[in-house]
């Protein structure tokens, strides 16, 4: 099941890894504890089956266009569902409108997922998976109480049958 993610800039991905690791360092659950080398900080924009004829393409010609792009994060919280523990992405107008071009380009795709539908999507950076509620309030003193600001940088796509990312577009 191939996604479409943004990358951070560097600064901004080493803010987020360094909450993962006080996250780890607290005994609480973590990304940090992912080893694997394509486990970066990443916003997931879609994910689907597979690829349309064309569309690898016409993302990277979106994302050439559209990267850099500004990004602020909001508050760290659990989502409902798997109970990922994330830092929220502040949405603004030239996000929202990528992810509604991305969710175009990937209409004709079978398996889409529902969360990433426009008007549904929460955009985020996650930080643990299976995280428990009443651990959110430490989570957030760990993460830090500062909404850094940064860039997303890159797109690329995560396949996770094969383990393996492809870019997408602008600097990788």
């Amino acid at each position: 099941m191939p996604t479409v993610e943004l990358v951070c800039d560097p600064r901004l991905e080493e803010t987020v890894r360094a909450a993962w690791d006080r996250l780890a360092a607290a005994g609480l659950p973590s990304l940090a504890r992912n080893t694997h080398p394509t486990n970066r900080p990443h916003l997931t924009m879609a994910s689907v089956d597979r690829f349309p004829p064309g569309a690898a393409e016409r993302l990277a010609d979106l994302f050439d266009a559209a990267l850099p792009l500004p990004v602020h994060l909001g508050r760290v919280e659990v989502l409902d569902g798997s109970a990922p523990l994330v830092w929220l992405v502040r949405p603004d107008p030239r996000l929202t409108a990528l992810h509604e071009a991305v969710d175009e380009v990937l209409t004709p795709a079978g398996g889409r997922n529902p969360w990433h539908a426009p008007g549904r999507w929460i955009p985020h950076l996650s930080l643990a998976l299976r995280f428990r509620h009443h651990d959110r309030r430490l989570a957030r003193v760990l993460a830090g109480a500062d909404r850094p600001s940064g860039e997303f940088v890159a797109a690329r796509s995560y396949d996770g049958d094969t383990r393996t990312v492809s870019p997408l577009g602008a600097a990788s």
